[in-house]
């Protein structure tokens, strides 16, 4: 459990570290965009026919935050409604031009911020990084089941 708990706490600490690295950059360069809506934005932007359910399962959020969020992006011009000729049901949203320049910048400062990190990983064992990686992509796998539980439950 000591382990476990050095773990989480050195993860912690770590992402506690690059936000706060990234924040300054991030607040400059979005001045105008609060975290969440930059979030929503890149995952439209990275997912076609993007709808309520997608968003809310890729963000780790609710449908209705995921409703309210886009509503508001709607209305600042940053994404757009459309619906699949073959399915008049399901509502689907894509960036706009001004959606698109937004998570391009996005885009751009999460490369600068890679470029920054790469000495760290350049330096690294690339067997300790694989392991690392093994063991993230096994510990995400646990909690996706825990969430699909959780969700089943709710449900």
């Amino acid at each position: 459990m000591e382990q476990q708990q050095a773990f989480l706490d050195s993860l912690s600490t770590l992402l506690d570290k690059i936000n706060w690295l990234d924040h300054a950059v991030l607040a400059e360069q979005l001045a105008d965009f609060k975290p969440a809506e930059v979030h929503t934005i890149a995952f439209i932007g990275g997912h076609q026919d993007a709808n309520v359910t997608a968003i809310a399962n890729g963000l780790y959020v609710t449908r209705g935050a995921v409703s309210k969020m886009t509503r508001r992006l709607i209305t600042r011009d940053l994404i757009s409604r459309y619906q699949n000729p073959d399915n008049q049901k399901e509502v689907y949203f894509r960036l706009t031009s001004k959606g698109e320049a937004v998570r391009a910048t996005h885009a751009r400062l999460h490369q600068q911020f890679n470029q920054r990190d790469a000495p760290v990983f350049e330096q690294a064992d690339p067997e300790q990084l694989q392991q690392t990686l093994a063991f993230l992509n096994a510990y995400n796998q646990f909690l996706d089941q825990q969430i699909s539980r959780d969700k089943n439950i709710e449900s």
